[in-house]
């Protein structure tokens, strides 16, 4: 089968979808929306057009009425694009799902708990009956955990509570929320409390949520359930594309569950991608739905490669160098050749720490689950202290930036503030401890393997350089003596629970694995985490877009059953268990994977290769010939 046929269309062809958008935010006549946008459409931009449009017509009255226009969206990242795409604007704050709920909910400490208190007993009792009828193994020693975990919560809740809660890191101790508790709690008050249904509709009588198709399933049906009570007062407007679900707990069949009166505007171009790229996309979701996109016609045609390799190939990023060096050659772009030039994404963290060098340092956090969380976002306050504080410190200061490490210090560093310079025992040089503090770091190297994240600790902590998270107070031999209360720098962000679950043996054992690594694997998984290098993983990208792609599939190093592209591709055949969840219509790691697949694809602005590790590379190049995604010069052995 030949690859799909390709049809162009003109940059403005989806125009009449934007029009339809403005339309329905019309504060007389509010309509819910569900824009179903594909990868590269410019939903961003749609958005961001609204949102101007709507400034300019009405933004006096509701600013006059106290009103606004919600806007969330899933990650951190994709809240920074649109605020930076949109512009910062109090009549349009833009959040996180996870922050948007905690703000409503946050002060609602006796419901909160009553809640708890109904729910618990129910989660207790499921255990209970899992327990009773499961094997002995780590299953069950979870379980037991989880048992007694929840019993001591409950006697914990036996008085008046107060809440915390972080939208983005882990969140410990008796009197944290979950994540996912958090959504639940906010959607259960959203079906249940007319004085929450009040205060939203009231407040933000138009709430738009980005990457819809990733909201929890839960919350999204709460919210289908306040529009549609409140018809002629609020609107909610979905924008999103089932293809792009990636994470679990979203709604599967969105699209499908659109009431009928809400608007459905459809945006068919890919402005993104080049007309090979946009070709393979529709490929892909063929046999998820009829949604086929269209190229600019004034795009190029681009360039698009498969890799086949062996699964037991040894020095794969050999194999994935010389792959960059056929797409150079191909496309007659250097750029393949660059590390920095070239956005290489994989399927698991750990791939890209095996290839940036930052595995030890990963792995010992990674083995405590309450941890894994904040490594793979880089928010835990003992992570920060090296990410965030050291390592700009010491790439200011081997620059021989002095205006730059002074300004770091002021902002972060107890030794310059305002109260200790003027208490200081040198008073005719009251930055001399500053600068013995630096030069003491600077001292370790810290670019030496055998210099460790340890060496670096101590280093601070008696030079007294940065406040210690508590996490990692336990591992300082002689604690330094304290700076007085309002002379602390403290972080925030920093969650005073953190210490006593850290302080746990498990966590302990991590944090003390972690610290014997060395330290010059910070700056590599900084970069990693903050998505400034050349390494990403499929999940992380979405919404994002590179020049230059190369995406690593290999089930081998994937850590996980959730995904097989050697199954996707033919190369493998489906378990019992994956035919069985197809016949029940239930989601597939074939269909995940398929998910996957898409999204890291339609990142491509101009040439985009694969690298497939497979057990079976004739099968699998027969395969994908055979479905049409690839041509067979398109396919090349490495």
């Amino acid at each position: 089968m030949s690859p799909l046929a390709i049809e162009l269309g003109a940059p403005d062809t989806d125009r009449d979808a934007d029009l339809a958008i403005s339309a329905c935010l019309n504060p007389n006549d509010p309509k819910s929306f569900f824009l179903y946008a594909g990868a590269g459409s410019g939903k961003t931009r749609s958005l961001k057009e609204a949102l101007h449009g709507f400034r300019d017509k009405h933004g006096v009255e509701f600013r006059q009425a106290g009103k606004k226009v919600a806007v969330i969206t899933y990650t951190n990242a994709a809240a920074d694009e649109i605020a930076a795409r949109v512009g910062q604007d109090t009549l349009f704050p833009i959040s996180t799902i996870h922050s948007f709920c905690w703000s409503h909910i946050g002060t609602y400490y006796t419901d909160i708990q009553a809640w708890l208190l109904a729910t618990l007993p129910n989660d207790l009792a499921d255990l209970r009956q899992k327990q009773s009828k499961g094997r002995a193994g780590k299953a069950s020693d979870d379980r037991e955990r989880a048992i007694a975990a929840t019993i001591k919560r409950l006697e914990w809740l036996s008085i008046p509570r107060r809440f915390t809660y972080s939208p983005n890191g882990d969140n410990f101790g008796a009197d944290s929320l979950s994540h996912s508790e958090v959504l639940k709690i906010t959607a259960a008050f959203i079906l249940e409390k007319p004085a929450m249904q009040a205060v939203l509709v009231n407040k933000f009588p138009f709430l738009l949520i980005d990457e819809s198709q990733d909201t929890n399933k839960i919350l999204i049906d709460a919210f289908f359930a306040l529009a549609a009570a409140n018809k002629g007062k609020f609107a909610l407007g979905l924008f999103g594309d089932t293809m792009q679900r990636i994470y679990a707990d979203g709604l599967p069949d969105l699209g499908r569950n659109i009431p009928p009166d809400w608007a459905r505007p459809l945006k068919r171009m890919n402005h993104r991608s080049p007309q090979r790229v946009v070709q393979l996309g529709n490929s892909l979701r063929s046999a998820v739905d009829n949604q086929i996109q269209l190229a600019r016609n004034d795009s190029i045609v681009g360039t698009v490669r498969l890799f086949i390799v062996a699964a037991d190939a040894t020095d794969k990023p050999n194999k994935e160098r010389k792959a960059r060096e056929r797409m150079a050659e191909l496309c007659g772009d250097a750029g393949w050749k660059k590390d920095g030039t070239v956005k290489t994404l994989t399927l698991e963290h750990h791939m890209a720490a095996a290839r940036r060098g930052f595995v030890p340092m990963f792995q010992a956090l990674d083995k405590d689950s309450r941890l894994s969380t904040g490594l793979r976002t880089g928010e835990l306050a003992g992570l920060r202290l090296f990410t965030e504080r050291v390592a700009p410190l010491l790439a200011a200061s081997t620059a021989g930036d002095e205006f730059a490490v002074m300004a770091h210090l002021r902002k972060n560093s107890p030794l310059l503030k305002r109260s200790v310079l003027a208490n200081s025992s040198t008073p005719d040089d009251p930055l001399l401890p500053a600068r013995a503090a630096v030069g003491a770091l600077l001292a370790l190297g810290a670019e030496n393997p055998s210099t460790r994240l340890l060496d670096i600790l101590e280093c601070v902590a008696e030079h007294r350089l940065f406040e210690i998270p508590a996490a990692l107070r336990p591992f300082i031999e002689a604690e330094p003596v304290p700076v007085a209360p309002e002379t602390t720098v403290q972080n925030p962000e920093d969650n005073e629970t953190e210490g006593e679950a850290e302080a746990s043996p498990s966590s302990l054992q991590a944090w003390r694995a972690f610290l014997e690594t060395p330290y010059d694997q910070i700056a590599p998984y900084a970069e990693y985490i903050s998505n400034r290098g050349p390494f990403g993983t499929h999940q992380g990208v979405k919404g994002l877009q590179f020049d230059r792609v190369l995406v690593i599939l290999d089930d081998s190093e994937a850590r996980g059953f959730l995904f097989s592209y050697e199954k996707l591709f033919g190369a493998k055949p489906l378990s019992d268990q994956d035919r069985k969840n197809a016949a029940e219509g239930a989601d597939t790691g074939i269909d995940r994977t398929r998910r996957l697949l898409y999204v890291t694809c339609t990142r491509a602005e101009k040439s985009l290769a694969l690298v497939a590790y497979t057990e079976s590379p004739d099968t699998l190049a027969a395969a994908v010939v055979k479905q049409g995604w690839f041509s067979a010069d398109e396919l090349e052995r490495l």
